[in-house]
């Protein structure tokens, strides 16, 4: 289960100056987080108004009330502050996807379920960022929009090896398509790109969740139907 309290700004950006410990010149973590958490998300904010490329970094320093040369002490260019966002944005799909307890692991469609959860708990969790990943990247340079594609590619990894499992031991059809890993990313993604949609309709995440995990039960379950893991019928309104 997620815990959002995991996935605060404050915690995020810890996992920041962490990973950038080498290049970041401020010394003191504790000031150090505490202003990262004030650029990055007045960047999310100005992004989600005009987008990451129009933005400046005059207009970050004003938003974050950090000065111009604050920021120079975390970054060097916008496109390094992209790279600290999108990776934070991975190693926490990455940790999360990777924590499943060991008898969940162990059924291939329990594991997908669990899986299918995780990450739409996660993305709504973490809205700003993903709806960030995600929105921007056909504006990103080249090398920042191949860690975009790596990122799905990493997310689908997860469903692809469960998927395989479930195909070798017969938990799934042997005839599961090999595309199916890549056709629940989409679905996923629809919870935090179209959030409105779902709103206006009632839709809630655990219902959500559920028509996920029926749709993708669906098209690998045995005939016979009803095995583990087999996700209830889901109440729509929330």
């Amino acid at each position: 289960m997620i815990d959002p309290a995991a996935y605060s700004t404050d915690t995020l950006c810890a996992g920041i100056l962490s990973r950038h410990r080498d290049t970041i010149a401020v010394k003191k973590p504790a000031f150090a987080v505490r202003k990262l958490s004030k650029i990055v998300s007045a960047a999310l904010d100005l992004s989600n108004q005009k987008g990451f490329q129009a933005m400046t970094l005059r207009e970050l320093s004003e938003a974050s009330g950090v000065s111009m040369g604050g920021l120079y002490a975390y970054f060097d260019t916008k496109t390094t502050l992209l790279k600290m966002i999108l990776t934070e944005v991975t190693e926490q799909v990455r940790s999360a996807l990777s924590a499943a307890p060991k008898d969940i692991r162990a059924d291939p469609a329990r594991h997908l379920d669990w899986l299918i959860d995780t990450h739409v708990r996660l993305t709504e969790t973490m809205l700003p960022w993903f709806t960030f990943a995600f929105m921007e990247a056909k504006n990103f340079p080249p090398a920042e929009r191949r860690m975009a594609t790596d990122s799905e590619e990493l997310t689908e990894s997860f469903f692809a090896e469960t998927i395989a499992r479930g195909v070798a031991d017969g938990t799934f059809r042997s005839d599961t398509s090999p595309l199916l890993a890549s056709l629940i990313k989409p679905l996923l993604q629809d919870w935090y790109v179209k959030r409105s949609k779902y709103r206006r309709r009632g839709v809630n995440i655990a219902a959500y969740v559920q028509t996920i995990q029926q749709i993708v039960h669906g098209a690998c379950a045995p005939p016979e139907g009803d095995g583990p893991g087999q996700p209830i019928a889901p109440s729509i309104r929330g």
